[in-house]
């Protein structure tokens, strides 16, 4: 398919700067491709749309302070995006520099702080910390790593609301952002009408913005991004499928990490990586209902939608929420998919 297939046009004003003033004060989409049909709602009527024997997951890794702001020694500003702790001194980083970046070229972060590039690393560098722990640093002076379509500074409420709040296991540099709408009081609220929740991890990367920049998405590489599924999931998953439940992913990240763990009609535990590029055509394996914020034009999750709703369904949605004002992207509203496309057309 060509790339073009998943282009749209988007007001400006639909992209959400700031997260809503309460968590769950969102839109919701929900749709049913099966049925042909979708219906405006708010979040606060997710929970009603469970079923009793229906196992809701949720990923809890945590977002860290990725984004750090230096200069070079002749004073020019330099912006580094921790993409990878290695070690205590060693990391991965995409960095941003007005002019060539050089090796050996060193980037002086505070009086204390100061980085030495070691190596390329395709599109990443490999960097070296002169003291302390890169955990250290980031906890210290680090900043929220907000996406590029939110045009502002990070902010002190950002350090909160660009988190989930049973965010958990540091290491992802994007929020996992459909579980931005949940707060403490939903999962009381699971927890008194028994319905079942469990957890995964996935680290999600900066290749979840990275555009796709060829004409035939089947030649596009996608990105790799580490997750782990415990034993304790898998059991929960195995027993929903045998009593008739769907499994209802929070999140494309959620869906992805289950999508890849499924080999040879297993799931696969433990920690994994996964470079899984799910587009229309794609035969899903365990997931049966998605919920999600909307996604960029063009990008590698429009195409996930788009493969679990059906293409012409997904165009249909994207339409109807644009002309109803939905908030868009990593602050906005959401989508509940409650059954995927079977035939993908």
């Amino acid at each position: 398919m060509n790339i073009e297939n998943f282009n749209y046009e988007l007001p400006n004003k639909l992209i959400a700067q700031h997260p809503p003033k309460n968590r769950g004060d969102s839109k919701l989409l929900l749709a049913n491709p099966v049925e042909n049909r979708f219906k405006d709602l708010s979040f606060q009527n997710f929970i009603s749309l469970l079923r009793p024997n229906d196992l809701v997951i949720f990923n809890n890794t945590r977002v860290i302070k990725a984004r750090l702001f230096g200069k070079k020694e002749t004073g020019g500003k330099v912006e580094i995006l921790i993409e990878q702790v290695l070690e205590d001194q060693k990391a991965l980083v995409m960095i941003k520099s007005s002019k060539k970046i050089n090796m050996d070229l060193k980037i002086i972060l505070t009086n204390d702080y100061v980085i030495q590039i070691i190596e390329r690393k395709e599109k990443l560098f490999l960097i070296q910390l002169n003291q302390g722990s890169f955990h250290e640093l980031m906890d210290s002076y680090g900043h929220v790593p907000l996406p590029p379509y939110i045009n502002r500074p990070d902010e002190i409420d950002d350090i909160e609301r660009y988190q989930t709040v049973f965010a958990k296991n540091k290491g992802a540099i994007a929020a996992p952002t459909a579980g931005l709408h949940f707060s403490q009081a939903d999962f009381e609220l699971f927890n008194q009408k028994k319905i079942n929740y469990t957890f995964i991890t996935l680290h999600v990367g900066s290749g979840t913005f990275q555009p796709v920049k060829v004409k035939d998405i089947n030649l596009h590489a996608m990105h790799s991004e580490k997750f782990e599924i415990t034993n304790e999931t898998k059991k929960k998953i195995e027993v929903t499928k045998k009593t008739g439940g769907r499994i209802i992913a929070i999140g494309t990240t959620v869906l992805r990490a289950l999508e890849s763990s499924y080999i040879n009609d297993e799931i696969m535990t433990g920690h994994q990586e996964t470079k899984i590029f799910i587009k229309p055509g794609y035969n899903f394996k365990l997931v049966d209902s998605l919920f999600t914020n909307f996604h960029l034009p063009k990008s590698t999750l429009l195409m996930l939608v788009s493969a679990f709703a059906g293409f012409e369904f997904t165009k249909k949605m994207y339409s109807h929420a644009i002309e109803k004002n939905y908030r868009f992207f990593s602050y906005g509203d959401a989508m509940f998919i409650e059954q995927n496309f079977i035939n993908n057309d």
